[in-house]
């Protein structure tokens, strides 16, 4: 049989965020956001929170690995490699630094400006991320993030401006990153990323979250209303953390305790694609008794401002089985009520490695959404090894993106997917957003920069970035899993 082809439009990039690369924490007029009060942690642990920045303590983020002032010759390496689009963020305290400003950094938005020229120069169309667990940290300790209704309006400001300003230059863009993470209510990082919020002592956490996720949605329709008025070309989608929940066993209440995780996990894109809320959703509000700030003019503009695609990143699966005491919502809690999947390997971060999940999740994207997909972040953590000639050896990395590009491939050309493109997590080595650490790597460039940030900051091509120079170049008809020649010479 001959191979289908991809579609010649297809865009192939790479992914990070602004936090994790840009570093110059307070450059340019730039106000500290929720990643910048962040510390380093380990493997296994989470990174905490302290209370803005603190003395003798080490955020990594602060200078990352640079690419404020390195940008130019890492997009010229995208470029090398074949990128058609480069998914980023723009860092929303570089444009307003405390959040509440009524007038934008003219200093932030240039440097905006410059990244994306240097983009177009290569003929890299910017995918942008409005918001990705950047939020200035000052609406945190006044506002309370996103437990103020108000933070509706500095979003949405921010969102303006930025249309407003790049209207020529971006036509691809993304409200929130991942925000059905917080789902996991439970984790104090992923509330104070996603929504800038620290439960306190007596809160109900899950309430807290659910009016948090709704004046999030809220404000993400706001913008894509915006959006289409400024530039009727711009094309807005949603972003979710896609990672399908199996049921563990055939037993129908273990069937049932999935499809409720699915439905859990997945409510945000329904109201960002369909503008309206799920009835079960509604139903367990009244049953959990959560009285949400939820008025007309909310309902009204979901309703109005439904997104023009669904982005998503996939890393993962996930596997939960019912309990004995389930109560009759099969109340969803992801610290307590997921299984090891013994049927799929797990990463060196406990990840449980699933490329055939990724077909599923088009699939099943593609069932329930009826939009074009697009996945744009896909990537595995791990510990790389420069060796004395500057070679970076990755053939695991090579596998993992081998082994999930063939699937996303067989959904396009064998199940019929729309899928717009694939960039995967990351372009160039990152600071990891849950440790904190560098040594958890996933670019296909690696930054010499360690977790304790030390190094040069020198860039050095892995043998994932040949490998997937070709996969670019054959528009993914050539993904033999082997890195290819090189000389190892610094980047």
């Amino acid at each position: 049989m001959t191979k289908k082809t991809l579609p010649a439009d297809f865009l192939w990039g790479g992914a990070v965020a602004a936090h994790q690369v840009e570093g110059a924490y307070d450059v340019g007029g730039k106000g500290l956001s929720v990643a910048d009060v962040m510390t380093a942690a380990g493997t296994h642990d989470e990174r905490r929170i302290t209370a803005g920045v603190q003395p003798n303590e080490f955020y990594p983020n602060h200078e990352a690995v640079d690419f404020y002032h390195q940008y130019p010759a890492d997009v010229k390496l995208f470029a090398e490699m074949g990128f058609k689009c480069f998914r980023t963020s723009i860092a929303w305290s570089r444009i307003f630094p405390q959040g509440d400003e009524v007038e934008p950094n003219e200093a932030g938005l240039a440097f905006y400006d410059r990244l994306f020229d240097e983009c177009h120069k290569y003929h890299i169309e910017p995918v942008v991320t409005l918001s990705h667990f950047e939020m200035p940290y000052h609406l945190v300790t006044k506002y309370g993030g996103f437990r103020s209704r108000q933070t509706i309006k500095f979003f949405t400001r921010f969102a303006q401006t930025v249309f407003e300003r790049y209207r020529d230059k971006v036509t691809y863009w993304l409200t929130f990153n991942e925000i059905n993470n917080q789902i996991n209510y439970d984790r104090a990082f992923t509330l104070f990323t996603n929504s800038g919020i620290q439960v306190q002592p007596g809160e109900n956490a899950e309430a807290v979250m659910y009016q948090a996720s709704h004046y999030e949605v809220v404000a993400s329709a706001i913008a894509v209303q915006i959006a289409h008025t400024i530039n009727p070309d711009f094309q807005v989608g949603a972003m979710v953390a896609f990672s399908p929940v199996y049921p563990a066993t055939d037993k129908p209440r273990d069937v049932f305790k999935a499809q409720r995780a699915m439905q859990a996990r997945f409510w945000y894109s329904d109201v960002q694609v369909e503008g309206q809320y799920p009835t079960w959703l509604t139903n367990y509000f009244e049953t959990k008794g959560f009285d949400l700030d939820i008025t007309a003019a909310d309902l009204a503009n979901l309703r109005q401002g439904t997104v023009d695609y669904l982005g998503f990143s996939y890393y993962m699966s996930f596997a939960t089985a019912a309990t004995d005491d389930e109560d009759d919502q099969f109340s969803y809690n992801e610290t307590d009520d997921l299984v090891t999947n013994q049927f799929v390997p797990q990463s060196a971060w406990g990840w449980q490695v699933d490329p055939q999940g990724l077909r599923y999740g088009l699939n099943w994207m593609n069932d329930r959404y009826h939009l074009p997909l697009f996945i744009v972040e896909n990537g595995i953590g791990a510990i790389d090894q420069l060796t004395a000639t500057h070679e970076v050896h990755d053939q695991y990395r090579i596998d993992y993106l081998h082994d999930h590009i063939d699937q996303m491939e067989l959904a396009m050309t064998e199940d019929g997917v729309p899928v717009m493109g694939y960039t995967p997590w990351s372009a160039i080595d990152i600071v990891s957003a849950s440790t904190g650490q560098l040594s958890k790597r996933y670019g296909v460039i690696y930054v010499d920069r360690n977790d304790d940030g030390s190094g040069s900051l020198a860039r050095y091509r892995k043998d994932s970035f040949y490998w997937y120079q070709r996969v670019i170049a054959s528009n993914g008809a050539d993904l033999t899993p082997t890195g290819g020649e090189h000389d190892g010479s610094k980047a």
